[in-house]
């Protein structure tokens, strides 16, 4: 056994010992030979140092099938903003316009994006004083509300919401907004865009991914739109695109601010989009099982499940629960899955999935 190595005579100030022991050691000006370990330790976090702060966030994607939204589409029961309150909203679009070859190889037209966030910033920013209001009356409760400017009207008010990151590549779209105060608490956002879709590099299939600092904590989220179809095999095709994204997304970093570049590098990081893994049962059986409700039978068949469980894809990444119906593929503005509705001949029919 090696003999442990003998520590040296530090010389320490008066003063910084007394600091540092909460007690007069003395009227030297220099104390001599202290051993300050079981005091203090630099390398771990003093309890007066730490500051944790929870904050909500809301996450959701959408496949709005290349459909331009009408100015007085409705978003807030999607945003949830008339029951909760939430700090952040990260929201993920997929097919904002339709895959044909002039979207994805033409320029981009900013009006959609505009549109969109124009009707976030309203549900956002028109809901959050009715749900103040709401919390406010609750009486004996202790609520954390965030009040607009003081004496100011709800018209005239500032938002209480603010864009602060807004992206697209082709039909994948990502939208950020934050509580406006705190913006100032967000550093270092970022965006990388990778195309997977046709010759492995267009942007028809793909991912934009943002990234930003709120206090001491980097978030990273990653809105896919992975490579469709319901024949067997093409999970594998998923799963290349999905492995492709982890891969070549980058964002900037290196000295003197040493961010992380890679995906997974970040404290927190969350994926979500239309990722279009299939359920493998056949068509009939997986509608008669969406009908009885019988999610763990279906999820049994997920192919999303079974690749991770496999350790194909997504490795150590953990799904939040499914209790609600399969989301693909409903017919627009209603309830019905494609292939249900009588008298439309020659409809390809598609089986339902999440």
């Amino acid at each position: 056994m090696q003999q442990k190595e003998k520590q040296g005579d530090v010389m320490w100030l008066k003063s910084v010992a007394n600091k540092l022991l909460r007690k007069p050691v003395g009227t030297d000006a220099l104390l001599e030979g202290a051993n300050f370990d079981e005091f203090i330790n630099p390398n771990e976090p003093q309890k007066d140092q730490i500051d944790t702060r929870k904050y909500k966030l809301f996450v959701s994607t959408w496949n709005v099938g290349g459909v331009l939204p009408s100015d007085d589409l409705n978003l807030e029961d999607w945003l949830d903003v008339n029951n909760n309150y939430y700090d952040i909203y990260v929201l993920g679009f997929q097919e904002i316009v339709p895959l044909n070859a002039k979207n994805v190889l033409g320029p981009e037209r900013r009006r959609i994006l505009a549109r969109w966030n124009s009707l976030i910033g309203r549900a956002l920013n028109r809901s959050i004083s009715n749900l103040k209001g709401r919390k406010e009356a609750k009486a004996g409760e202790r609520q954390k509300v965030h009040p607009v400017k003081e004496g100011s009207s709800e018209e005239g008010s500032a938002p209480d919401f603010r864009c602060i990151i807004s992206k697209r590549m082709v039909g994948v779209l990502v939208s950020v907004w934050v509580r406006h105060d705190l913006q100032n608490h967000i550093r270092h956002p970022s965006v990388s865009r990778v195309g997977c879709g046709i010759m492995g590099c267009l942007g028809n299939k793909g991912s934009v991914s943002v990234r930003f600092w709120l206090h001491e904590t980097s978030f990273c989220f990653v809105c896919c739109h992975l490579a469709s179809g319901g024949k067997e095999g093409d999970e594998l095709k998923r799963n290349s695109d999905a492995m492709e994204i982890l891969s070549r997304t980058s964002f900037p970093g290196g000295p003197p601010l040493h961010l992380p570049q890679k995906i997974l590098d970040h404290d927190r990081v969350i994926l979500l989009g239309d990722l279009n893994y299939r359920i493998s049962l056949p068509e009939a059986t997986t509608r008669s099982l969406v009908e009885q409700k019988r999610w763990n039978m279906l999820l049994e068949k997920d192919q999303l499940k079974a690749e991770v469980t496999n350790g194909r894809v997504f490795e150590d990444w953990q799904e939040g629960a499914i209790a609600f119906c399969p989301t693909y593929k409903y017919y627009p503005n209603s309830d019905k899955y494609y292939g249900c509705m009588q008298g439309r001949k020659g409809e390809k029919r598609r089986a339902p999935a999440w």
